[in-house]
Order: C-alpha cells, then sequence, then structure tokens
C-alpha cells in the first residue's frame, strides 16, 4: 500500500467519525474534512440540510466555509477535501470554485454523482481550475454507511 493511499485512508477515517456522529434530525449521513497542505484539519461539516432548513447545506459546503473561514480567505489553494460519498454538482462546482488542490471520496453516487459517475465536472477541460481526484477510498465503508441509514429510515 503507497503512502499516499496509507495517508488518504487516516482522512477518510476522520470524515467517517464526522458522518458517524449521532444526528437527532435524521439528516444523510455525509462527512466531509478539508485539511491544509501540511495535511493539518482547517475544518469538518456534516449533512445539515434538514437541521438548518437549507438545501445547500451539504457537508462539503459546510466544511469548505468552515476552511475558508479558518484560513481567512476563499481560496483554498494546496488543500485536500476529504468526503465520505462522491459529490454532487453543486459540491464539485464549489469544490473547483474554492480551488481545491485534492479531492478524496469514498462511495460512488449513481443517482447524483459529479465526478464520475453521471458528471465530471471536477475533470472538465472547459475549467480553470482542476483537482486531483482519488475515488473509491474506504468505499465499503463509506458505502455501509449510507445503506444501513437508508435501511433504517425504510
Amino acid at each position: 500500500m503507497s503512502e499516499r493511499l496509507r495517508r488518504y485512508e487516516a482522512m477518510m477515517r476522520r470524515a467517517l467519525q464526522v458522518a458517524s456522529a449521532p444526528d437527532p434530525t435524521g439528516d444523510v449521513p455525509v462527512g466531509a474534512v478539508v485539511f491544509d497542505p501540511d495535511g493539518v484539519e482547517l475544518a469538518s461539516g456534516r449533512n445539515e440540510r434538514e437541521r438548518v432548513g437549507d438545501p445547500t447545506a451539504h457537508a462539503e459546503i459546510i466544511a469548505l466555509r468552515r476552511a475558508a473561514m479558518s484560513r481567512g480567505e476563499w481560496r483554498l489553494d494546496g488543500c485536500t477535501l476529504v468526503v465520505t460519498l462522491e459529490p454532487c454538482t453543486m459540491c464539485a462546482g464549489a469544490l473547483v470554485l474554492a480551488r481545491v488542490a485534492t479531492l478524496v471520496f469514498g462511495a460512488w453516487e449513481p443517482k447524483t454523482g459529479a465526478v464520475g459517475s453521471l458528471w465530471d465536472v471536477v475533470r472538465d477541460p472547459r475549467l480553470n481550475h482542476r483537482p486531483q481526484v482519488y475515488g473509491g477510498v474506504l468505499e465499503a465503508e463509506c458505502g455501509d454507511l449510507i445503506r444501513d441509514f437508508f435501511v433504517e429510515k425504510r
């Protein structure tokens, strides 16, 4: 196993921890964490759509906003966004606009995924920024978290 994969797995375990935190509002358990270029955690977020009544309150958006506030600027150059589920079009667009250097995600999202499943927003050659992408990191654990959530809901 490469050193990079080990590092990304450790980062994904942190995102899984964020996603797994108890949530009485019943939001879909997705966790996102932004790490600075040295691998230090800047910010994290989990889905809060139900809690705040905001359709844009996805884990990635919350983590990106918090990371930008932590850095004091909107550009997240050199940063890594780690998220338990493949980002949707909104989140994929946001991480491109934030200039995130690397995206690491866990489970693929065949219904709304915009990093290779339905669309590939982040690799569109017409954009002025394209992050490195590593998908399927701890895919089974990330997928199990989502599947278990929906099994319990039904």
